[in-house]
Formats: structure tokens, sequence, C-alpha cells
């Protein structure tokens, strides 16, 4: 038995190289913990074909034909960048597939990034039907399953981010499997469903074991199909995390004689602090990883037009008063919303030209513009560049080739066509689109956004219609990149009905991810709250959009849940009471002054992760030096205990403080009314 042991950036990880068996990973901790989860003999990858899929059949994706025949050729380290990589060569003789396997560990974070590269190196095509990305061993027995809870997320528009923590045997139940000398053939799965990847489910999962506080997180980093999945075996659980698949998501791929395909990414995280501990270390694992450029680390506040405010019909008498009340407010950006390209509201199946109409702004779109830069602020516009209505005067001006195709036929949904970014002609229509806009009018910022799902994909040069859905996520991907090269100062954002594809695959690449187009101010707090375990603090895009009719405790809280992330303003802000606006620029004020810590922090939740109905809400923002809390009451109150030992409250500074004493254990005791109210404090544990 051969062991690769790899002690690096404070994780160790040890994997097993058997002669007569594949690679598996069978240790993987924090450096300075003395036990793990992972654990037992599971197939480090597991590879499907269409002519070999299971060598022991089951629902789940393990014990595949060829991933068991793998076996181990060479490995070797290196350093790339700030990660660590370590890189493992396996073969199955009998298909001639290699599998290059490279894990790479970021500094300052217990984490590690798995991602297979698979090559033919036979005569013949073979097809691929699912790759892993990621296969681990949980526990050296069936009963761990008792000593673990899971968390699992949930999503929709306008409920994002729904997370459910639950004793895993409640989903993974006894199977007495020793009596029958086998391993389980069920499984406990969560499945994306077309090309919103987080419309329905979210690509992450935490695990903790109750009594030790060791924590296993994990994440699938793809815009396309995703599936993982728990089950159960002789010598314990497992974990199969993959991209897009046969069954779930009409995957397939050819890979010709010396052809290759590469898995999507995931990542795991570990730590022995429990939940909030392993979110800390996957949330470092992504700031590691993100593409960030001087301009991205700037986090300037943000107005936008539409939520709760012009909804996509924006005019220049409309536009102006706006602008004046977000420059007051202390915005340093100004993006005019969806509607700037269009004659009247019925635009929805005639977008994709991306032309000012000459009949909505007197005077001008750029006379618009021109004011928002007069006073101070930077400008910004709203793109959905992956769609061209059906009636769109340059629906037929592309090539068919440009456009998603299944079965012979160009796909619609919503009377809508979907561009194909693997096509040049798509991409070439979008770089004109960009340097007109930025060249014209002097736009500093994109709202991506992405309405529509088109389904399974794309079969047009593609074996099956996922893997088109895949190639066009990563030609998106790339062109994401390529705007930077030609524009480095421009800011996007991405968005997708809300976060309906709120990914690692984009937000490595983008600068502001928009939570919700959730426009209820009561229901936003548990999406900004759930908001840090999907995605950076600092890319948390909370809409806060005060109305007149607000009383001063109501304007508080819907300022509140900006504060729980990136402040993210919009509404009537001239219409509001001056007691409103002095609360407005307040809140802004003090988000300029901590978001140099929030691209430090990582959140914690004292309270438990919130259901959605819950009266009293709380997240925390912690970097080494300082944290934040964000506290809601919204119906009645009670006194609550919280690991502090100091709360100060810092929002709002002149509305009334919410009582507070201290146990003689030097813990907090916070008095939250009832009613609709929120405070924020600056605390220190």
């Amino acid at each position: 038995m051969t062991h690769i042991e790899w002690k690096t950036n404070g994780l160790y990880i040890r994997l097993a190289a058997p002669s007569d068996a594949p690679i598996s990973l069978e240790y993987l901790a924090p450096s300075t913990a003395d036990s793990s989860l992972i654990r037992g003999s599971q197939s480090l990858v597991e590879l499907f074909t269409s002519r070999e899929q299971r060598g022991r059949t089951s629902q789940g994706y393990v014990r595949s034909a060829v991933g068991d025949r793998l076996r181990y050729q060479e490995h070797n380290e290196g350093t790339y960048g700030s990660e660590q990589v370590l890189t493992i060569r396996q073969r199955d003789d009998d298909t001639g597939l290699e599998v290059e396997t490279e894990l790479s560990v970021p500094d300052d974070a217990a984490a590690v990034t798995v991602q297979h590269t698979v090559r033919n190196s036979s005569d013949s095509t073979v097809t691929l039907t699912a790759v892993s990305s990621l296969s681990v061993g949980i526990g050296e027995h069936e009963d761990i399953a008792n000593e673990l809870d899971l968390l699992w997320g949930e999503s929709e528009w306008l409920a994002e981010g729904r997370w459910h923590e639950v004793p895993l045997r409640s989903v993974v139940p006894r199977l007495g499997l020793p009596i029958h000398a086998q391993n389980g053939r069920g499984r406990y799965s969560l499945t994306s469903h077309g090309a919103w990847s987080t419309g329905e489910f979210l690509p992450i999962g935490v695990m903790t074991e109750r009594t030790s506080g060791l924590a296993l997180a994990w994440e699938i980093e793809t815009s396309a199909g995703w599936h993982w999945e728990l089950g159960q075996g002789l010598d314990g659980l497992y974990l199969s995390a993959l991209g897009p698949t046969d069954i779930e998501h009409h995957f397939a791929t050819s890979i010709a004689s010396g052809g290759q395909f590469t898995s999507v990414p995931a990542t795991l995280a570990v730590s022995s602090a429990g939940r909030d501990g392993v979110v800390a270390e996957l949330t470092a694992a992504r700031r590691a990883r993100r593409r960030v450029r001087p301009i991205d680390a700037t986090l300037p506040v943000i107005y936008n037009d539409f939520m709760n405010t012009l909804m996509g019909d924006p005019t220049t008498e409309k536009l102006l008063p706006l602008i004046q009340a977000a420059a007051d407010a202390g915005a340093e950006y100004f993006c005019i919303d969806a509607g700037w390209f269009a004659k009247d509201a019925t635009w929805w199946d005639k977008v994709g030209e991306w032309r000012e109409d000459p009949e909505r702004f007197t005077g001008g779109l750029r006379a618009v513009i021109d004011s928002i830069h007069a006073r101070g602020m930077r400008s910004g516009l709203w793109l959905e560049p992956e769609v061209i209505g059906v009636n769109s005067p340059i629906a037929d001006s592309l090539p068919r080739e440009a456009f998603f195709i299944r079965h012979g036929e160009r796909v619609v949904e919503d009377r809508r066509y979907h561009l194909d970014f693997r096509h040049p002609a798509a991409r070439e229509h979008l770089d004109r689109t960009v340097d007109h806009l930025v060249a014209t009018y002097g736009i500093s910022m994109l709202k991506l956004d992405y309405n529509i799902n088109p389904g399974v994909g794309t079969d047009l040069d593609a074996t099956g219609a996922g893997e088109g859905l895949l190639g066009h996520t990563l030609a998106y991907r790339d062109w994401l990149l390529s705007l930077y090269e030609r524009h480095p100062d421009l800011l996007l954002e991405n968005c997708s009905s809300g976060a309906m594809r709120m990914d690692q695959n984009l937000l490595a690449v983008t600068h502001l991810q928009s939570t919700s187009d959730q426009q209820n101010y009561e229901l936003y707090p548990p999406i900004a709250v759930s908001a840090p375990l999907s995605l950076l603090p600092e890319q948390s895009g909370n809409w806060a959009y005060p109305t007149p009719e607000m009383t001063q405790e109501e304007t508080v809280f819907a300022m509140a849940s900006g504060l729980a992330g990136r402040l993210y303003l919009s509404g009537f802000l001239h219409t509001l009471r001056h007691e409103q606006q002095q609360l407005v620029a307040e809140a802004v004020a003090l988000h300029k002054a901590w978001r140099g810590n929030l691209s430090q922090s990582s959140a914690r939740w004292p309270l438990g992760l919130p259901g959605w109905d819950d009266n009293i809400l709380l997240v925390e923002l912690e970097t080494a030096t300082d944290a934040l809390a964000v506290v809601w009451s919204r119906g009645s109150g009670e006194e609550i205990e919280l690991p502090y030992a100091a709360m100060d409250q810092v929002y709002p500074a002149a509305e009334p403080a919410w009582r507070i004493r201290y146990t003689p254990q030097g813990r907090a005791l916070l008095d939250v009314p009832d009613g609709r109210s929120a405070r924020v404090f600056r605390v220190r544990r």
C-alpha cells in the first residue's frame, strides 16, 4: 500500500494508492486537528461511460466500473501562484483512459479544490456520461450517520437561500447493511435543473459531528448542471459531487483518441469549529480564488433605479430627481436598470440590439448619464447579454449556430432565444455592444441579468445537450474575463432574476451579486442573513429600498438588510421625509466606514440559520479585529442571550437603544422589542 501524505497551508491530506484499487482520499483535516470526518476507501474519481456505468448496481454515482479499474501511476507537487498543488495520475488499461487529478490548496484556507482531466489514450472514441468532481468516504461504519447533522439549501425566486439543518439520519435511513454484506443502493441527493444553477437547490452542503465540532463543507463550482449525493456502504457513508450527468442533465461528451475532458471543480473545506468554522474556511477559499482588480477592491456604494422604483421604465424626468437624491445619500455609482433601450414597456421580446431608443429620454440617454457624472457618481446600465427577443430587430441577423438548438430547432423560452457563447458571432455581437456603451456613454458598470431558464442546454456541436450548456457557461465566463482585459475599470454585477445563477463559476469573476428580487422589505432579512453561506459578504448585494410610507423603525429595518452585506440602494429617496433621508445617509456612512473590514469578514449565526418566518434574525460579520452584528425583529420580541462580551449600538445613532444586560459569565442579554425594527451593533466576543 502506497500512501501520499501532504501537509500544506495548514491542511493535512492523506491519500491511499493501493496496487489493486483506485486512489482514495482517506484523511483530510486542519493540521491542528487530531481526527477527520473523511475516512474509508471510496474512490476519489468516479468515471462513467456510455458502455460501462456501475460495476455494482445502485442509484448513486459510486462504484463505477471504469473508476474501480483506475490505478496509480505517479504524483507531483508544485506551487502555482499562492496555491500549493498536488497532481496525481491514474490509468485504466482496459479503456486507455487516464485521469489527472489536481488538488489545489490556497493560502489561509483549510480547503482543497479538486478537478479531474480525463484523457483518451486509446485508438477509439470514448463517450463519458458522468465524471465526479470529488468522491470521498465519511466515517468507518454505518452508524456514523447517527452522529452527524446535515445542512442543505434550497432557493427560488423571491425566497433565496433557505437553509435546513437536520440530523443526517433523518434523510439517510439505517439499513442494517452488515446482515446483507452489501453496500447500500439508495442515496440522498440534490440536483440542479436547467440553466438556473441555484434556482431550486444550492450546490453547497455542510456536515457537522455534534460532539467533536468536526465539520466538512463542499461546493460545486459550475453554472451548468450539478448533482451531489450522500449514500451508505459497509464501511460508512460516501459523498459524491458532480457536474452535469447523463440521467439528470442530458450530459454526454465524446472524447476522440488523444482528446480530453475536464470536470467542473469542487471544493472541500474542513474545520474543528463546527458549522460557522467550516463556512469561514469556505469563505476564505472563495476569497483566495476570486479575480479582484483594484476597482473591485473599492467596494463602491451603488444606487439602482429598479427595485420598488422605476421597475424598467426610466425616463429623463423620472431619473433626474433620483440621481440628485442618490448623490445626496452618498452613492458612488448610479445604475439605470432595464428599459433604457426601449420605446415602451413592451420590450421583453424585443431585447438584444442594446441601442438607445431615441424617444425615451429628453435630450438623449447621454444627457442623463452626464447628469450622473456631474454629481460625482459613476454610471451603470442594465444588460441581459445571453438573450435576444423573438421580435428583436436583430433576431435573424446572427447565424443560426450562434443560438441554443435542440433537435434541430432554435430554443424559445418565454419569447426569447438564447445565445450560445461558444460561437464567435455571439461574443462579437456582445463585444460590440459593450464597447459601444463604454465609448458612447462612459459607463463604468454593467448589471448583467439572466431572466430565462432555457432547459438542459443545446445539442448543437455536443454529444448531449448538457455538454452544450456546460460549454456555453465556460465560454460566457471567458467572455467576462475578456471584458476585463479591454475595460479594466468596468464593474460587472452577476444578476439572474435575483440569485437564480449564484454560483462560484461566475462569482469568482464578477464584482457583485444581487441576492434577490424580493420587494417586500419584511421578507428580505432571512435572504440577507443566509447569503454569506453562498457567497462572499463583499459580494452580497442586499437591496435597501425605504419608502415614504415607512415609519422610522421600518426605515431602519429596511436599511439594515443592506448593512448585513453589500449595501445596494434603491427607492424614491427624494420623496422620503427628512428624518428618513438622514437614516439613509447614516446607513451609507456606516457602510463606507465598515467596508474595509467587509472584504476580510466571515459570517457567524449565533441564533442559528433563520427559518423563513422567524421573528428574530441575526447575522454577525466578523474579522480578526472587529465585528458587526445586525439584528431584526419582525414579530414578537424577547430577550436573547448572545456570546458577546460587549455590544455597542452603531446604527441608528439617534433612535432608542435596545436594552442590553450582561451575565456574570460575560454574555450579553439583548432585549429585542416587538414589531418591525432592527439595530446594528459593534460586538466583541
